[in-house]
């Protein structure tokens, strides 16, 4: 076994171990958390740009953390305006050593890091000019904001403001349909 997938491993059984005492995530079993979890997160990683990354609307850690095990190389900021959800992250950042990765309890409208970021990426958080409204302005000149969606996002898509430039990559993930999983790179123009 890896050394990432030790992580993994560790990462999961904690969620389920917290998940028992704080809902962090509605997905309960293992092999699902795999899929829709990990496999999910993973899927976005060949489209990450640069050093640092800022994972808006992190949740339980998801992509932030799988990347950031993947990927030590990188900087990884993961906000989350939920306590207990950014309790939970800061307590893997520790348990696991992740010296890459920084967990802030903040709204991405008010996070002030004095710096932008060569990716910013969410996950299932908002609409696409909702992301762009609270966390376009992360985004460094060159950057990319990346946004995970389901299904073809197209009438969202109809409402980004012209100013920013968008390409939508279909995903593969293991164990979900074709189709399922697409993600959203914005660039400004």
């Amino acid at each position: 076994m890896t050394d990432s997938q030790q992580k993994f491993d560790i990462l999961l059984d904690e969620l389920e171990r917290w998940n028992r005492k704080v809902n962090l995530t509605a997905v309960r079993d293992r092999q699902e958390m795999i899929t829709a979890h990990l496999e999910d997160s993973l899927s976005a990683w060949p489209l990450l740009r640069g050093k640092r990354v800022l994972d808006v609307g992190t949740g339980a850690g998801f992509p932030g953390l799988p990347l950031a095990i993947v990927d030590p190389e990188r900087e990884f900021h993961l906000i989350d305006s939920n306590n207990k959800k950014i309790q939970f992250v800061q307590h893997m950042i520790r348990l696991l050593g992740l010296d890459n990765v920084t967990a802030v309890k903040a709204r991405a409208e008010d996070y002030a890091p004095g710096h932008r970021f060569d990716t910013v990426i969410a996950r299932a958080l908002a609409s696409l000019p909702k992301l762009l409204e609270i966390a376009g302005h992360h985004v460094r000149e060159g950057g990319v904001f990346i946004a995970l969606k389901g299904r073809y996002p197209e009438e969202e898509l109809e409402q980004v403001p012209d100013t920013w430039r968008c390409n939508v990559r279909e995903l593969k993930v293991p164990g979900l349909e074709e189709g399922s999983r697409h993600a959203v790179l914005m660039e400004r123009k």
